[in-house]
């Protein structure tokens, strides 16, 4: 059996929460009824030990406030709005990943997981001054297709700029509609518009294709509910085309931003026939866990190289750190994004949910990924177009979860010598990760396998 997370660690990502699906698929009902009993125990004891006493002079200081916006603001404030806003303001100052979702927003997150829903298949960061960062344009969609980069800021739609009223999902939509993006990105001297249209989106987060013989390449562009299986049955598609064993293989996972982290794990265990591979802690006991691998290599100890960039974040960086500190792929290309954070989605008894930062991962060696991220052993830069100036970042800051108003400290950040990564693009880091992928491995590098995983 693979390593399985409990509900409460399912989620590992920058953006959307996937672990609402996981909890209703009951991926592991007994961690999830754990879960559920610690946010809602009948016990006295239980509930003393989780849950602390109302403050109720604070609570007479919020009261004081609303009766003083119904009464006396400019224009009336309808109840539910005022409460609404109340509630995502008790969130909004702890970390950039902890928020409120009402039920349609849960039932979009729900769509994200399985890969199907309309809009224009790009994964979104809400910054506190209510305009948009791409984390990530999804392979083969609209976005994609259009040229949106990881890091791009979005600041009007079409035509409107975004307010405080931005929709929390701005970009779904019927198939076929159009909407007009207005772009800030780093090296480009002004704003400019794309005009993407809408699509049923269908996600198909894995791609493979063999790069020459013998050698295999495997695209991730997230992680869903599905990808862990899918890996497997591609990687021994691959093993068939190559004559039954593959010489190499490079696992491309720039501008992933994550998803399921059992999806992660359960890919790392089909590349790892021993070791760590992710632990988690947090201030609750449920919050805090290992997982280790199974005896088993999927590739029977062909070396890997892992691609990243740094739009790699979350549960990416959680596959790059496991299979790095185990020596089982050398990393290549530029530093990740550094979510060391874990979220969980609690359901509420009125159909929404509150997304919450529960925990800390840790790679097997035991370092937080969060504000730093994985630096590549060896680094690659973005190509340079002919002709392109040499401009900076334009003002813009670097592409990096240290970046996020509000986010997590972590244990190593601010360390001398960080330097923040860079988005890659193109086939040039693939074929920069093929030759390394082809140099002599030094002894001791990888371990040796035992066994495959079937």
């Amino acid at each position: 059996m693979r390593p399985r997370p409990s509900a409460f660690l399912l989620l590992a990502l920058l953006a959307p929460a996937f672990a609402l699906h996981a909890q209703r698929q009951g991926q592991d009902e007994e961690s999830e009824q754990q879960t559920l009993e610690i946010a809602s125990s009948d016990d006295p004891d239980a509930a003393e030990s989780t849950i602390s006493k109302v403050p109720l002079d604070e609570i007479r200081r919020y009261v004081a406030v609303y009766n003083a916006v119904k009464q006396a603001y400019v224009d009336p404030v309808d109840d539910q709005k005022l409460m609404h806003s109340a509630v995502r303001g008790l969130l909004s100052d702890l970390d950039p990943h902890s928020v409120y979702f009402d039920k349609d927003d849960a039932k979009e997150f729900d769509e994200a997981t399985s890969g199907a829903y309309d809009g224009i298949g790009v994964e979104l960061q809400q910054l506190p001054d209510r305009t948009y960062r791409v984390v990530s344009p999804i392979d083969e969609t609209p976005a994609a297709r259009a040229g949106l980069k990881s890091g791009d800021l979005i600041i009007a739609i079409d035509g409107k700029p975004i307010g405080d009223d931005a929709d929390s999902t701005p970009l779904r939509g019927k198939p076929g509609t159009k909407v007009k993006l207005k772009i800030v990105r780093a090296g480009v001297a002004k704003p400019f518009d794309v005009t993407v249209t809408r699509e049923k989106i269908r996600v198909a987060s894995v791609r493979t294709r063999m790069l020459e013989p013998g050698y295999g390449y495997v695209r991730v562009s997230t992680f869903q509910a599905d990808t862990a299986s899918d890996f497997s049955k591609q990687v021994d598609k691959l093993k068939t085309s190559a004559g039954g064993k593959l010489s190499g293989l490079v696992l491309d996972l720039r501008s992933n931003p994550g998803g399921l982290l059992t999806a992660a794990v359960q890919i790392a265990d089909d590349l790892l026939d021993s070791g760590k591979i992710v632990s988690t802690r947090g201030r609750i006991a449920v919050s805090d866990a290992e997982f280790s691998a199974t005896p088993g290599d999927r590739l029977n100890g062909a070396p890997v190289v892992v691609l990243v960039d740094a739009g790699s974040a979350s549960a990416s960086e959680v596959l790059a750190g496991a299979l790095r500190d185990n020596k089982r792929a050398r990393v290549v290309g530029s530093r990740t994004f550094g979510k060391g954070s874990v979220q969980t989605v609690l359901p509420l008894d009125n159909g929404d949910s509150v997304k919450l930062t529960t925990a800390r991962y840790y790679t097997p060696s035991g370092k937080s990924i969060q504000g730093v991220g994985i630096a590549p052993e060896v680094v690659l830069h973005p190509e340079k177009k002919p002709g392109a100036k040499d401009d900076g970042l334009d003002g813009l800051d670097p592409y990096t979860e240290a970046n996020l108003p509000g986010h997590l400290r972590g244990d190593e950040e601010g360390q001398e010598g960080y330097a923040a990564g860079e988005v890659l693009d193109g086939d040039a880091p693939i074929t920069a990760a093929l030759a390394e992928l082809k140099k002599p491995v030094a002894a001791g590098a990888a371990p040796t396998s035992s066994g495959s995983k079937n």
